[in-house]
């Protein structure tokens, strides 16, 4: 046989009113402490009875004292305010006070090559916030995946989210030294179909892309890649192997073109690469937990890269 348990179905105010009038002894005082008047208090009581169906207090003349009843579930009452108090405040305080657990995703590439910089330099400044890291190139609904934000590159986010622009980025042509070593650099737009070129997600046979020089010259580029990969991270790979010239976002080879292990080619053309955004749940006011993050990425990436960033 399943135990049948009771719910308590009355109002707050009323079992906060029975708690004050257990603690302070009288309904007067009670009154006074929540700013109501006697019959005030007496009517929450009656209607807390009524809703428990139990009488909590025994009326005398001058006075009222708690009933066995009351004694016993005013002890339960008073332990169940403070933890609803104390839950209370965490939520409160989720607001205001950057701590607690975080849970962000992004595209493999940039979780590979860019986030544990970022992660490192956010966990000094804020040790008290952990971190899950999910990387994948699919789209996950935040929601069901518990996730607090997502670093997406691409157009803003449908309807149910707020999508906040952390940089507009570019993709450069990239080569090692000992590639370059074995073929020299190209001098023009014309001389890289003579390189190897590596490109991410294209379409079988001859590949086009524009490359704008920031002066507003613009050249569409069209050459058969010698190598294709999925993402960004493996073109990186292999263009750090020396397998020819890697079409990569700034992002990805920053670090890479700071130690000399890349070295960049034919600059500045470069092609548009997109926006990073900071994609979370539309509604109310993110947690401080989330908008220290999304500011501290926000400033790693400007720190990092000369482009454009919009505080919205």
């Amino acid at each position: 046989m399943v135990a049948r348990t009771e719910t308590f179905g009355g109002r707050l105010d009323d079992l906060r009113a029975f708690c004050a009038v257990i603690d302070l002894g009288t309904v007067t005082a009670a009154a006074a402490s929540r700013s109501e008047t006697k019959g005030s208090v007496s009517r929450r009581i009656s209607r807390l009875e009524a809703a428990l169906g139990a009488t909590l207090m025994a009326r005398h003349p001058r006075a009222v004292t708690p009933t066995a009843e009351g004694v016993a579930f005013y002890a339960k009452a008073q332990e169940s305010l403070a933890l609803l108090d104390d839950a209370a405040e965490t939520a409160r305080d989720a607001r205001t006070v950057p701590a607690g657990h975080l849970r962000v995703t992004t595209a493999v590439d940039f979780g590979i090559e860019l986030m544990p910089g970022i992660l490192t330099s956010f966990r000094r400044a804020y040790p008290q916030i952990t971190i899950d890291l999910i990387n994948t190139d699919a789209r996950l609904d935040l929601a069901a995946n518990r996730i607090d934000l997502a670093l997406r590159f691409g157009d803003a986010e449908e309807s149910g989210y707020r999508a906040a622009l952390i940089v507009n980025l570019w993709i450069g042509l990239y080569a090692s030294p000992d590639y370059l070593a074995r073929h020299p650099a190209p001098a023009d737009l014309a001389a890289l179909a003579e390189h190897d070129l590596i490109l991410s997600r294209e379409r079988p046979g001859a590949t086009g892309f524009l490359l704008n020089d920031g002066n507003g010259r613009i050249e569409q580029v069209s050459l058969d890649p010698a190598i294709r990969a999925s993402d960004f991270a493996a073109v990186f790979r292999l263009t750090q192997e020396g397998a020819g010239i890697g079409h990569l976002p700034s992002a990805v080879a920053a670090r890479a073109l700071e130690s000399g292990t890349l070295v960049r080619v034919l600059a500045p053309w470069a092609t548009a690469g997109g926006a990073l955004r900071a994609v979370s749940l539309a509604g109310r006011e993110l947690p401080a937990r989330v908008r220290v993050f999304r500011e501290h990425v926000r400033a790693e990436m400007m720190k990092r890269f000369s482009v454009e960033s919009d505080q919205s």
